[in-house]
Protein backbone atom coordinates (compact mmCIF):
# COMPACT_ATOMS: atom_id res chain seq x y z
CA UNK A 1 0.00 0.00 0.00
CA UNK A 2 1.68 3.27 -1.24
CA UNK A 3 2.09 5.98 1.55
CA UNK A 4 -1.02 8.45 1.87
CA UNK A 5 -0.43 11.77 0.72
CA UNK A 6 -0.38 14.93 3.07
CA UNK A 7 -0.29 14.99 6.64
CA UNK A 8 -0.23 12.28 8.83
CA UNK A 9 -2.54 12.55 11.81
CA UNK A 10 -1.17 11.41 15.67
CA UNK A 11 -2.58 10.71 18.92
CA UNK A 12 -2.53 14.42 20.82
CA UNK A 13 -2.73 16.37 17.72
CA UNK A 14 -5.41 19.33 18.35
CA UNK A 15 -7.43 20.06 14.44
CA UNK A 16 -10.12 22.31 13.30
CA UNK A 17 -12.47 20.62 11.10
CA UNK A 18 -14.30 23.06 9.01
CA UNK A 19 -16.16 22.41 5.74
CA UNK A 20 -12.50 22.46 3.76
CA UNK A 21 -12.81 18.80 5.46
CA UNK A 22 -15.52 18.06 5.17
CA UNK A 23 -19.17 19.43 3.91
CA UNK A 24 -20.19 17.90 7.84
CA UNK A 25 -18.54 20.98 9.47
CA UNK A 26 -20.48 23.85 8.62
CA UNK A 27 -20.36 24.48 12.07
CA UNK A 28 -16.42 23.85 13.00
CA UNK A 29 -15.56 21.97 15.29
CA UNK A 30 -12.36 21.46 17.23
CA UNK A 31 -11.16 17.79 17.87
CA UNK A 32 -7.96 15.36 19.72
CA UNK A 33 -6.97 12.75 17.46
CA UNK A 34 -6.78 9.90 19.36
CA UNK A 35 -5.35 7.96 16.28
CA UNK A 36 -5.64 7.46 12.49
CA UNK A 37 -7.89 4.27 11.25
CA UNK A 38 -6.04 2.49 8.62
CA UNK A 39 -9.62 2.19 6.84
CA UNK A 40 -9.81 1.49 3.12
CA UNK A 41 -11.09 4.77 2.09
CA UNK A 42 -10.99 7.56 -1.44
CA UNK A 43 -7.67 9.67 -2.62
CA UNK A 44 -7.15 12.00 -0.39
CA UNK A 45 -9.74 11.38 2.36
CA UNK A 46 -8.59 9.76 6.05
CA UNK A 47 -10.85 8.08 8.89
CA UNK A 48 -9.65 9.68 12.31
CA UNK A 49 -11.13 8.63 16.00
CA UNK A 50 -11.20 11.67 18.20
CA UNK A 51 -12.27 13.21 21.01
CA UNK A 52 -14.45 16.47 19.94
CA UNK A 53 -13.63 19.63 22.23
CA UNK A 54 -15.92 21.84 23.85
CA UNK A 55 -15.32 25.38 24.59
CA UNK A 56 -12.79 25.12 27.37
CA UNK A 57 -11.18 22.11 25.58
CA UNK A 58 -13.26 19.29 27.72
CA UNK A 59 -13.53 16.01 25.34
CA UNK A 60 -17.61 15.79 25.16
CA UNK A 61 -17.95 13.29 22.68
CA UNK A 62 -15.78 10.07 20.80
CA UNK A 63 -16.25 10.67 17.76
CA UNK A 64 -15.32 8.33 14.19
CA UNK A 65 -14.41 11.28 11.59
CA UNK A 66 -14.17 11.15 7.59
CA UNK A 67 -12.46 13.85 6.67
CA UNK A 68 -10.11 15.68 3.79
CA UNK A 69 -6.68 15.39 4.62
CA UNK A 70 -6.04 18.35 2.68
CA UNK A 71 -8.53 20.43 4.73
CA UNK A 72 -7.83 19.40 8.42
CA UNK A 73 -5.93 22.94 9.91
CA UNK A 74 -3.53 21.60 12.32
CA UNK A 75 -3.85 24.05 16.18
CA UNK A 76 -0.36 22.23 17.25
CA UNK A 77 2.87 21.78 15.93
CA UNK A 78 4.28 18.98 16.94
CA UNK A 79 7.39 19.08 19.45
CA UNK A 80 10.90 19.19 17.78
CA UNK A 81 13.42 16.26 19.04
CA UNK A 82 16.04 17.96 21.07
CA UNK A 83 19.20 16.28 20.79
CA UNK A 84 21.07 16.42 24.13
CA UNK A 85 24.30 18.23 24.12
CA UNK A 86 27.53 16.76 24.32
CA UNK A 87 29.11 17.74 28.37
CA UNK A 88 32.66 18.94 28.30
CA UNK A 89 34.34 17.77 31.69
CA UNK A 90 35.46 20.67 33.88
CA UNK A 91 39.01 21.15 35.07
CA UNK A 92 38.98 22.45 38.64
CA UNK A 93 42.83 22.38 38.85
Amino acid sequence: MPAAPGPTFRAGDLLRLSATASVQFLHPITVRVIRELQWDTYDGWVWLDAYELGARGDAIARRELYVRREGVQPLNVRPTIRRPTARKPICAG
